[in-house]
């Protein structure tokens, strides 16, 4: 029965070319916007995964770039403490020197005394950002530099840091108008040298300066492992981003290839839509040829 108050052709037809338009909005936003999963709706989990897994990689950047900033603290007192292992070096060959009996002991120690103000302004000047691990006073707190982040199995996060015993590794305890007193080289400082010095004092202060040497040699290897660990960190939380960020993509991104023949399939689909809507909407115009004479 054909009837032109229902048209059940055309009713089909717009019902077929609507779900083709809905297919065909949506896949030219996946292929406008990259992303199959752009929106809570498109995809519960998908979307509540790859958001917390995005905040994460966010803080894991900048961690990274807090730990540059660690290296940089620790590049400066590892540069600061060779430095200083050279001048106490250059202190013991003056000291040497002095066991000579027919050498003058006062004038070694004027070249000692200029050696001693080069290791004050050598710790002094060993300031990254307002912090200097080579003067820090007796049971000062470990500093630390960022080095991770991480999400625990119960979903709290935690930032993890490397420490340094800067009391323990400190070259002074304090420098009072730029001369340097306690710490690694308290001892070294108070050299002095004069005509009267004898082959025991020298002796004694030979003993400082080697002492010396080996507390600083030793902090400089705590400073070298942990310049080993920054870098490896550093290492890892690049490749660490890069993991995380391709499973976000692979959560979330759109296939361009697939969305691209989908979307190629749909135009298709809305043409063959439009035009069956045209032959059915025609049909109710045939009608008239009945009551044509």
């Amino acid at each position: 029965m054909t009837s032109i108050l229902t048209n059940n052709a055309a009713n089909s037809a717009l019902q077929t070319l609507r779900g083709i338009n809905d297919s065909l909005e949506q896949a030219q936003s996946r292929v406008s916007s990259g992303y199959r999963v752009s929106e809570a709706s498109d995809n519960v989990a998908y979307w509540s995964i790859s958001t917390t897994m995005g905040s994460d990689k966010d803080a894991l950047v900048a961690a990274t770039d807090a730990l540059g900033v660690g290296a940089a603290k620790v590049d400066t007192a590892y540069a600061a403490m060779e430095s200083a292992i050279d001048v106490v070096n250059e202190i013991k060959s003056k000291i040497v020197t002095a066991n000579e009996n027919s050498t003058d002991k006062a004038q070694i120690q004027l070249e000692i005394t200029k050696l001693q103000e080069q290791l004050s302004s050598i710790a002094q000047g060993a300031s990254f950002s307002g912090e200097n691990w080579m003067v820090a006073a007796t049971g000062a707190d470990p500093e630390s530099v960022v080095d991770g982040f991480i999400r625990n199995d119960d979903g709290t996060v935690e930032v993890t840091t490397a420490s340094y015993d800067v009391s323990t590794n400190a070259m002074f305890e304090v420098i009072t108008d730029g001369v340097g007193s306690g710490g690694l080289l308290g001892d070294v400082m108070d050299i002095a040298l004069t005509a009267d010095t004898t082959d025991t004092e020298l002796a004694e202060y030979l003993d400082n300066v080697e002492l010396a040497l080996s507390s600083l040699t030793d902090a400089g290897a705590a400073l070298g492992a942990l310049t080993t660990r920054i870098d490896l960190q550093t290492s890892y939380a690049g490749t660490l981003t890069d993991a995380i960020e391709e499973g976000i993509s692979r959560l979330v991104d759109a296939d361009m290839e697939e969305e691209s023949a989908r979307l190629s399939a749909l135009q298709t689909q809305q043409q063959l839509a439009v035009q069956s809507l045209s032959i059915a909407n025609s049909s109710s115009e045939n009608i008239l040829t009945l009551f044509q004479q």
